[in-house]
């Protein structure tokens, strides 16, 4: 029996995602937006029975087991740990802070039962997950190098939000390199230790955004990371992304993996490869072609692997009788809260490697921080 679903959100991937859900057979009961406007406004166009701007609405709903969190990163945390707490099951989108994440991990812990994953959609990709299997089986020997660029159109809304603003989780290392940081880690089996980053915002005002206001938000960034970790596919690896979103047309989403006896490159959602002594590459595997939803802010890597997380979300539960009971097997390869910590980790260190011009550490959080330490700090430095 598959859960109901309340879905929160009502930008590109939400209208990517409700068909994508409909066509698995899972019933979207409810919908969250953050106006009254928006919230009806998508309803009616997805055929969503309820609507509201109320997030408890959505939380409380009986017919709601499992929610969907695709909104603001400022916003995510909050909604993400108050529906594991009332009993539902969450897939979410990244958290703003590495702060907000520990809390989600907090959370996840305390309610192991219940299905928490982060919304990363690339891991589940046909393409990234052959990928992974031949670097594991060895293809391209011991793995020494990816090189990832992502080129496409302005990640900015039509009118100024939290797409515009650094600190609310907008921007081009937010957006989409915490995905990308993620599917390296994925693919490689390791982690950062060491990453040195540079950041610009070209784009600092539009004609939709002019006067005071101004664009703080990346839309280029270039990051390298130094990897490791045991079970990895080599004993270090090195990293370069490049993320530019100043490009008019279609998305260029490219992955390379280069090793001692070959490489293998993702092409969209095509993947070649080529070994040491070969003329030329080899199609290991083709595009299929792609019927279902598109939008524009989103790339077709994006869409397809959301549809085959999608698919797997459905088997996971379809194998039970009670509406929030799930297998782990077919979203075993899932990004837990946990990887989203890490993630959100990297991507500060890089935000201060970009303030720095130095290479920054890579230190997970283990424990929440106190609220009150800079203000005691203060409070002592004023006795003495």
């Amino acid at each position: 029996m598959l859960p109901g679903v309340g879905v929160f959100g009502t930008g590109a991937t939400a209208r990517v995602l409700v068909p994508l859900l409909k066509s698995e057979g899972f019933e979207v009961h409810a919908l969250w937006g953050r106006s009254e406007e928006e919230a009806s406004c998508l309803a009616k166009e997805l055929d969503i029975p309820f609507h509201t701007s109320r997030s408890d609405d959505v939380l409380l709903h009986q017919e709601v087991d499992l929610v969907c969190i695709y909104i603001p990163p400022s916003m995510t945390r909050q909604i993400a740990v108050k529906a594991l707490g009332i009993g539902k099951n969450v897939v979410c989108e990244k958290a703003a802070t590495a702060v907000d994440s520990f809390k989600m991990v907090a959370a996840a812990r305390y309610y192991p039962q219940l299905l928490s994953i982060m919304g990363n959609s690339l891991r589940f990709l046909p393409t990234f997950v052959a990928m992974q299997k031949l670097l594991v089986e060895g293809y391209v020997g011991e793995l020494q190098v990816c090189d990832i660029r992502v080129y496409g159109p302005s990640l900015l809304d039509e009118a100024y939000g939290w797409t515009c603003e650094e600190l609310m989780g907008g921007g081009g290392l937010h957006t989409i390199g915490s995905t990308i940081i993620d599917l390296v880690s994925f693919l490689t089996r390791a982690r950062a230790h060491r990453v040195h980053g540079l950041l610009r915002t070209f784009v600092q005002q539009n004609n939709s955004i002019r006067g005071i206001r101004r664009v703080t938000s990346d839309d280029f960034c270039f990051f390298q990371m130094l990897m490791s970790g045991k079970g990895s596919c080599s004993s270090g690896v090195c990293c370069t992304v490049t993320l530019n979103f100043n490009m008019p047309g279609s998305f260029v989403h490219e992955v390379m993996v280069v090793g001692s006896a070959g490489r293998l490159i993702a092409r969209g959602t095509e993947l070649y490869g080529q070994r040491n002594g070969s003329k030329k590459e080899e199609l290991l595997l083709g595009d299929n072609g792609w019927s279902g939803p598109e939008v524009k802010a989103m790339s077709l890597p994006q869409i397809q692997g959301l549809s085959s997380m999608v698919k797997a979300l459905r088997q996971s539960f379809q194998a039970h009788e009670e509406r929030r009971s799930w297998a782990r097997g077919p979203v075993a390869m899932a990004p837990t809260f946990e990887d989203g910590l890490y993630v959100q980790t990297v991507v500060e260190a890089i935000k201060r490697s970009s303030t720095s011009g130095e290479w920054e550490c890579v230190e997970i959080m283990r424990e929440e921080p106190d609220p009150n330490h800079n203000l005691c700090e203060a409070l002592q430095r004023n006795k003495m």
